[in-house]
C-alpha cells in the first residue's frame, strides 16, 4: 500500500512539475559571470535548485565528517572499556583475611 501511495505522490509531483514547466516556458535572460544566456524560466529555476542543493551538501560535509569521526572515536573508547571490563571480570577475587 505504501508503494502505491508513493507512486501516486510521484505521479502528482511530476505532473505538477511538467505543468509548471509548460506554463513558464518563456525564455528569461540569465547573467553568468562570463556572459548572458536566454533560458526557459523553469530550467533556470531547476538549475538554481540543483546549485543550491550542491552548495548545501558541500557546506554540511565538514559537519557530517566531523560527526562520523567523533562517533568512530567513541566506538573505539567503548570497545576498549568493554575489553577492560572483561579483563577485570577474569581476575580472581582475593579475600584478605
Amino acid at each position: 500500500m505504501a508503494r502505491i501511495l508513493g507512486f501516486v505522490v510521484l505521479v502528482l509531483v511530476v505532473t505538477a512539475a511538467l505543468s509548471f514547466a509548460v506554463l513558464n516556458a518563456r525564455p528569461v535572460p540569465v547573467n553568468f559571470y562570463f556572459g548572458t544566456r536566454d533560458l526557459p524560466l523553469a530550467l533556470a529555476l531547476v538549475l538554481a535548485l540543483v546549485a543550491g542543493a550542491v552548495l548545501g551538501v558541500a557546506a554540511s560535509l565538514a559537519v557530517i565528517l566531523r560527526a562520523k569521526h567523533g562517533a568512530a572515536r567513541l566506538r573505539r573508547r567503548a570497545r576498549r572499556a568493554e575489553e577492560e571490563l572483561e579483563n577485570l571480570r577474569k581476575l580472581p577475587i582475593r579475600h584478605d583475611s
